[in-house]
């Protein structure tokens, strides 16, 4: 139980110490995965279909998140979806014709594929419209109950297949209860473009958080450790988003939220290789690297592009 306390955006620590001295350890056995986005980005190719079912090789995206969630001994996720977002909800569930006609033409691996799919347990529910990732947070409040849970962004692949990333927060909140932020060290000329960590170095991967600075110039970031798409968050956080106004693009923020909490909050340094999906040179990245490490494509892959001429 944690009775150590910090200050927060200028809270007082008694406060934060009364409040973390109510954490109870409980387990991480739920995830949410925000999908509600519109994916403009990815226009046209997203009109019609979600960017998160756009294929990673031979696999959607999303897939990824929710592979990384059960390595990480996650038992039930909660994918919040929008309008349009139908693919999402179909892709994990079960598809009689399809299983009917691969065993009849004994192809078997790609059934038993097929199959697994279907057995993973996934809820949905809609974010009825898109007012950021705090209130898309928020529509996960009756399913998460009064457990702390994780987030994983949609957007957001990280290769680590020996230590999942989602596994390693987990393992940091067992070690101290509380708000759990993932993070990765940037260059500093790209601080700009993501929320940036204000705090207390305990390791060399891992800071007691004292504030988060939003996109900052390159001279005002208080240091190069990037949030990046990985969560865990505790209950109390329904409560600060139901009470957070709208704020950046008339959205309701989630960093604000976290800076509201009075829960000791930490930021952990993970180890993969990050690919973010929802930029197009990020998810070019993703598809050339993982078709690189595939077993059937890796070898002639290579060999493709090594004889490609450039010039």
């Amino acid at each position: 139980m944690l009775i150590e306390a910090t200050m927060i955006n200028g809270r007082s620590n008694l406060l934060a110490k009364t409040f973390n001295e109510e954490i109870t350890m409980q387990r991480i056995r739920k995830a949410v995965i925000p999908a509600a986005g519109f994916g403009t980005r990815f226009l046209p190719a997203t009109k019609a279909q979600p960017k998160e079912m756009l294929p990673i090789v031979d696999t959607p995206a999303i897939q990824y998140i929710v592979k990384e969630a059960l390595d990480s001994g996650i038992e039930e996720i909660l994918i919040i979806t929008g309008r349009n977002k139908r693919a999402i909800e179909d892709h994990f569930d079960s598809s009689v014709e399809l299983e009917l006609l691969l065993q009849s033409q004994g192809k078997n691996k790609q059934l038993a594929m097929i199959k697994d799919l279907a057995d993973i347990k996934v809820h949905f529910i809609r974010q009825k419209a898109p007012r950021g990732l705090g209130d898309a947070v928020l529509c996960a409040k009756a399913f998460i109950g009064d457990e702390p849970f994780a987030v994983l962004l949609g957007d957001d692949i990280v290769y680590n297949p020996e230590n999942p990333c989602l596994k390693q927060l987990i393992e940091c909140y067992d070690e101290h209860p509380g708000i759990i932020l993932g993070a990765q060290f940037v260059p500093e000329d790209k601080v700009s473009s993501y929320g940036i960590v204000s705090g207390e170095a305990l390791a060399d991967n891992l800071y007691r958080v004292h504030n988060l600075v939003e996109k900052p110039k390159k001279e005002d970031a208080p240091s190069r450790l990037a949030v990046l798409g990985r969560y865990i968050l505790t209950p109390d956080i329904f409560n600060i988003l139901e009470n957070t106004k709208p704020g950046v693009g008339n959205e309701v923020q989630l960093t604000d939220a976290l800076a509201a909490s009075k829960t000791n909050t930490y930021a952990l340094a993970y180890e993969g290789i990050r690919y973010d999906t929802g930029d197009k040179l990020g998810y070019l990245k993703a598809t050339v690297e993982y078709a690189l490490r595939n077993e059937e494509l890796g070898e002639n892959f290579k060999a493709y592009l090594k004889e490609l001429d450039l010039e």
